[in-house]
């Protein structure tokens, strides 16, 4: 009989460790089971000593572990393909060392081929995929670790990576259409502030030279043009930093500081809350954001995570404090006993037909297959909503720009309508 260690959840959804004698792993989680507790990680400790024993080879695999962790940030496409190719392998039954080393050989020199190498090792000596795959958060986030974990401790290590696998296409599938959708008017609105600070460092000076030299009284209008115009080129008095330094240079500048107020607790709330509340990109937010915690959640509750552990991890991933607020009044209301649709509720972050859903998942035992269906609504409805953001930005960003150039000709035009009256009086 072998000896085995665990992690588990109780009933109140708090973290208990301990060991366990079984002849087999299935034995184990049963056992684990009958004591009311739901195990997220099991590990058979006496193959471990074996290792460790044999020679010292145990040592020699530890002392290399730190040496393989050269792994880093993985590409969400390479991520997913790999998942899906591991999935398959598996699927046809393959022992899982085996496909770690064929899916590792095959990969190009990177970052994802040394991450895969720290990972066969880990598990060759005896280590659990999850458990290794927790060893490189950069690559595996905590969302991956906890389902293969459920896929291991379950038996359905196949189900679980080709359930991730289809989680990470449509969220990927998500993530596309959105940047795609903003890719044309960052370009266009790009393009156009190159020209319009050409237009004001080198054309508009020399407009000012001719208004100069015939002395012309300039309207209001072209004389903030004129100021705005030396500003850009740098050639006020006085002035050390040209305007177009400022300006070309500004949206790297706001990401940058976009990025080092939101690694502030504080700050990434604020910029959530702000976010949400935006005109017509806040309500894209809303449901790209309800759409990616009911299909993690979903994912994750079907997979056969605890609710309670499920609901932790998709808070951790939901990406936006309001979200992870509500999702922890969700978490304690649950601990003590009550419901998932009433805290919801209470949060007015989502729209009733989720909350509504949600509560009809709760009363019929099929929470994770509602939460799915809400997740392929709100998707829709994202679709949707970039479709029309697009065109509506079209239009308004014709307008703008239609509307700036317009002001500059004028403003360069009135000038010169009383340069032609003023000759054809003195002609006269």
């Amino acid at each position: 009989m072998a000896t085995f260690t665990y992690e588990a959840l109780n009933a109140s959804g708090k973290p208990q460790k301990g060991t366990i004698e079984a002849t087999s792993t299935e034995e184990a989680i049963a056992k684990i089971k009958g004591q009311g507790l739901y195990p997220s990680n099991i590990k058979e400790q006496a193959a471990a000593k074996k290792d460790g024993g044999a020679g010292g080879g145990g040592d020699a695999a530890k002392k290399k572990k730190p040496g393989t962790r050269r792994g880093g940030s993985v590409g969400q496409k390479q991520l997913t393909t790999f998942t899906r190719q591991l999935s398959t392998l598996q699927d046809a039954g393959l022992p899982l060392l085996r496909s770690l080393q064929i899916l590792e050989s095959q990969q190009k020199p990177g970052k994802l081929k040394n991450t895969l190498i720290g990972i066969t090792e880990e598990v060759e000596g005896g280590t659990s995929l999850s458990e290794a795959m927790s060893k490189y958060p950069k690559a595996f986030n905590l969302l991956y670790v906890k389902m293969v974990a459920a896929g291991e401790v379950g038996g359905v290590l196949d189900i679980i990576l080709q359930r991730l696998a289809e989680f990470m296409e449509k969220s990927e599938r998500l993530k596309r259409k959105i940047k795609g959708a903003m890719v044309y008017p960052i370009v266009v609105v790009g393009i156009a502030t190159i020209i319009l600070t050409g237009i004001m460092v080198f054309i508009i000076p020399k407009f000012e030279e001719i208004f100069k030299d015939f002395g012309v009284d300039l309207p209001g209008l072209t004389m903030v043009l004129m100021a705005t115009s030396r500003w850009f080129a740098g050639t006020q008095a006085g002035q050390v930093i040209p305007g177009w330094l400022i300006v070309l240079p500004s949206p790297v500048i706001f990401w940058f500081l976009f990025k080092i107020i939101r690694k502030t607790e504080p700050g990434r709330a604020v910029t959530d809350v702000i976010a949400l509340r935006i005109p017509v990109f806040g309500n894209l937010i809303r449901k790209t954001i309800i759409a990616r915690f009911t299909r993690t959640l979903g994912t994750l509750i079907a997979a056969g995570v605890p609710i309670l552990e499920a609901i932790k991890i998709t808070k951790e991933t939901s990406g936006n404090y309001v979200y992870e607020k509500a999702l922890q009044g969700v978490y304690d209301s649950i601990r003590e006993g009550e419901g998932f649709a009433g805290p919801l509720r209470e949060s007015k972050t989502c729209d009733a037909i989720v909350v509504n859903m949600i509560d009809v998942g709760e009363e019929t035992g099929e929470l994770d297959q509602m939460l799915m269906k809400i997740a392929d609504n709100y998707d829709e409805e994202v679709d949707v909503a970039v479709a029309s953001l697009v065109s509506l930005l079209e239009p308004l960003m014709v307008v703008f720009l239609g509307g700036f150039v317009g002001l500059i000709v004028v403003a360069m035009f009135l000038p010169l309508v009383k340069m032609i009256q003023s000759l054809q009086g003195g002609g006269l």
